[in-house]
């Protein structure tokens, strides 16, 4: 039969992710809108979102953190395009936006000495054959394949390269041993459902030293240049942002911020992420006709989780279409280039109780169209 419960928030989308529980814009600070980025004020909030950012994650001493252009993308091609090129590099890719890296690596920065290890999507590459000596690029989460790294013990702690790691929709909602990582990029619309179009840029001192000591050997666009005369630009890093930021977003995302500390920081966000997929998973293991795209659960993400059925490709699409017209679950179909299936998000913005009302109308959905 079909339901009549349905989800406080359908709001599923992997990204822009849902807002957080509670948000109403009126809870915004206005004091910044229409007010200089380079102002008291602007540098004031944007201050204290790198400083929040910098608390609630237990970054260590000397790494720094700032806050870019181009969401995640822009991030992560400014470290690319600022730090690749001295060693040689292991990439590692199994889902659609690692395989954009080693686009980037290889077709448009042309480096030479470069691996690429890659697996299919739902699966990991062998992440032990990273070696020490060169730069090692990959994801924290594969969005569009549902899959984590389940840890980083594959890193060296005596390593000569630049560990590289992608963590838009990791961070905030997944563990991550800061030894491991020299640079790490993020963008706050994924796990705290901020506003688009801004990305956050972590460094270490590692990266830090290479920032001072290389320089590449292609042009630098202003937007991607963190040193001047040899030394990093440290503004970046207390706020004076490269390019002019919308404060809304930056008033959005400090909301947001102030929320994870209301629902017990860093490790209170990651366990409302774990409790949402583990509504899903109890769900999954009570039937046949769906099953994780991601078979191992030690590598299954809890942030982006991808779901097979067993449907043609036509009947999934038409599940997501009514499921969607039902106002109980928008945007939850697979990535384009992923395997035909569902794609829930489950970070800490999205309440258990909303995927616990959606689970009867995905039993009542597949009915329908496997008629």
């Amino acid at each position: 039969m079909k339901p009549v419960t349905k989800p406080s928030n359908p709001n599923f989308s992997s990204g822009p992710c849902s807002k957080r529980p509670g948000y109403d814009l009126a809870f915004l600070n206005q004091e910044t809108l229409g007010r200089s980025h380079r102002s008291s004020v602007g540098k004031a909030a944007l201050s204290e979102a790198i400083d929040m950012s910098k608390d609630i994650l237990g970054l260590p001493e000397g790494y720094r953190l700032g806050i870019v252009a181009g969401s995640d993308t822009g991030a992560f091609e400014m470290a690319m395009w600022s730090l690749l090129g001295p060693r040689a590099i292991d990439i590692f890719a199994w889902e659609s936006f690692g395989s954009g890296w080693v686009t980037d690596v290889v077709k448009q920065l042309k480096l030479d000495q470069v691996e690429v290890h890659t697996a299919d999507y739902g699966q990991l590459p062998d992440l032990s054959k990273a070696d020490s000596d060169k730069d090692i690029i990959f994801t924290l989460n594969g969005t569009t394949s549902g899959v984590k790294v389940a840890n980083l013990d594959w890193i060296s702690d005596s390593r000569e390269g630049l560990t590289l790691c992608d963590a838009t929709s990791g961070v905030f909602a997944m563990d991550v041993d800061w030894s491991k990582v020299d640079v790490c990029t993020y963008s706050w619309q994924k796990v705290l459902g901020g506003e688009g179009a801004h990305g956050v840029l972590i460094l270490s001192p590692r990266a830090v030293e290479r920032l001072e000591s290389y320089t590449p050997a292609w042009p630098l666009p202003k937007i991607f240049r963190l040193t001047k005369a040899g030394k990093l630009i440290e503004g970046i890093f207390k706020g004076a942002t490269i390019n002019t930021p919308s404060m809304l977003c930056v008033e959005d995302y400090l909301d947001t911020l102030r929320w994870v500390q209301s629902v017990g920081g860093l490790q209170g966000a990651i366990n409302r992420s774990r409790a949402n997929l583990a509504v899903l998973e109890r769900f999954v293991s009570q039937r046949d006709w769906i099953s994780f795209l991601a078979e191992d659960d030690a590598i299954r993400s809890n942030t982006s989780v991808c779901l097979t059925l067993s449907l043609e490709d036509d009947q999934v699409k038409q599940m997501v279409k009514l499921l969607g017209a039902e106002a109980v679950a928008y945007d939850i179909g697979a990535y384009r280039d992923a395997p035909a299936g569902l794609r829930i998000w489950c970070g800490a913005t999205v309440e258990s109780s909303d995927i616990e009302a959606l689970l009867p109308w995905l039993d009542w959905a597949f009915a329908e169209v496997s008629q």
